[in-house]
């Protein structure tokens, strides 16, 4: 076997740019299929997590029939048997709680529907880095008695500026009415229209007082140390809650994204298709080129002995070795600038900007690095470049050395 691949490796040298032209084809495919999936991967992740940081966590924790009817009267109390129970859990990396609910928000003669979050100010800060998304003013700290957050789409609309009033109206804990007026502590930016346009922070503490619901939650979100235990955690968790409690996973909550995910995932898919179709094509190409020239080789090493089995194995050999080494090569060429541009994201501008931010996105083009992408598209590939050689061991078991020697 090691004589048959040393004969193999010379053969590939004897003409370089037969063997050159052959691998180029294989680096490109490798390259374009890397580079095709990784954008593809790295703005699933992007997605996801903007849903996981800005709204749901990887998994929440919520009164039995929140998630069905989404009122303040379907809140639960935080006890310090919840507190446990997630301390417990080995996986849990952050819990932030919430108090969610609906208001008007209104200034002079402006007034707006608004989503009100009571937060802990330093748990939501952990989770996603709300005090840098704070443009102006400044953020809470611990416990009540402060002011409000407000995006600064939400206070163009309604013609604020720092240390304006704002009044909310709305309704609290079983049915009684909520009412009151703070001034603006802070306005905040983030890129996605959606939040700044509609959104109110306020502390915990006085989330609860104005919606008379003190020591009240509607969930816990949770971030986890390992995403991808994520299912194994929650049945866990679920186990070790009361009955009046549900743990919930961020697909769930989600399921708008999920669809949107597995419907760009298909057009995806059908794109590398079409990918590796192309360059099937062309590495069959090569490999036909070079089965046309090597004839009259072919036709002396078995006149002068060679079984054919044999050299059907050499001419495997050489595809495996220009296969592996266009993988590798392709490989080497794309990680360092997937690296880059996975610590530093593409920033959007423009109108394609602002669509993204319209369709609740960040405005980035992220990329992932994640190794099964490099072993898949290099497995694919490498896949084609061996069914390409159907052509050339099919000749060598068929054809006439008088003939293909007068040639």
């Amino acid at each position: 076997m090691q004589q048959l691949i040393i004969l193999a490796w010379r053969n590939l040298w004897r003409n370089r740019r037969r063997t050159l032209i052959t691998l180029a084809s294989v680096f490109m495919a490798v390259v374009l299929a890397i580079a095709i999936r990784s954008l593809q991967k790295g703005a699933y992740s992007n997605m996801i997590g903007n849903a996981v940081r800005f709204s749901t966590g990887y998994l929440q924790v919520q009164a039995k029939g929140y998630w069905e009817d989404k009122s303040i009267n379907n809140s639960f109390t935080a006890d310090t048997s919840l507190d446990q129970t997630l301390q417990a859990e080995p996986n849990i990396s952050l819990a932030v709680p919430r108090l969610e609910s609906f208001a008007l928000a209104s200034s002079g003669l402006h007034t707006k529907g608004v989503a009100i979050i009571g937060i802990d100010p330093v748990q939501e800060n952990q989770l996603n880095s709300l005090e840098e998304k704070v443009a102006k003013g400044k953020y809470f700290h611990r416990g009540g008695g402060q002011g409000l957050l407000i995006g600064d789409g939400l206070a163009n609309y309604l013609r604020l500026q720092l240390g304006d009033t704002l009044v909310l109206m709305g309704q609290g804990y079983h049915g009684s009415t909520a009412a009151a007026q703070y001034p603006i502590q802070g306005i905040f930016h983030f890129p996605l229209d959606q939040l700044n346009n509609s959104l109110v922070y306020l502390a915990l503490p006085d989330a609860q007082a104005f919606f008379a619901a003190p020591g009240r939650l509607t969930s816990v979100s949770l971030m986890l140390d390992d995403p991808a235990a994520m299912e194994a955690t929650a049945r866990s968790l679920q186990r070790a809650l009361d009955s009046t409690r549900v743990v919930l996973q961020w697909p769930v909550m989600n399921k708008s994204l999920v669809q949107e995910i597995q419907g760009d995932n298909a057009g995806g898919i059908i794109m590398l298709g079409i990918l590796y179709l192309v360059v099937a094509f062309g590495v069959f190409g090569t490999i036909l080129m070079m089965t046309m020239e090597r004839k009259k080789e072919f036709a002396v090493m078995i006149a002068i002995g060679m079984h054919r089995i044999k050299l059907t194995a050499i001419v495997m050999l050489e595809t495996v070795l220009i296969g592996l080494m266009g993988i590798v090569a392709g490989c080497v060429l794309i990680l360092p600038v997937l690296l880059y541009l996975y610590q530093h994201p593409l920033a959007l501008t423009g109108s394609t900007a602002q669509i993204y931010q319209e369709f609740g996105l960040e405005p980035i083009m992220p990329v992932s690095v994640d190794p099964a992408i490099f072993f898949y598209q290099g497995i694919t590939v490498l896949a084609i470049a061996l069914v390409s050689t159907l052509y050339p061991l099919w000749y060598i078991n068929r054809f006439r050395i008088p003939e293909a020697l007068k040639q």
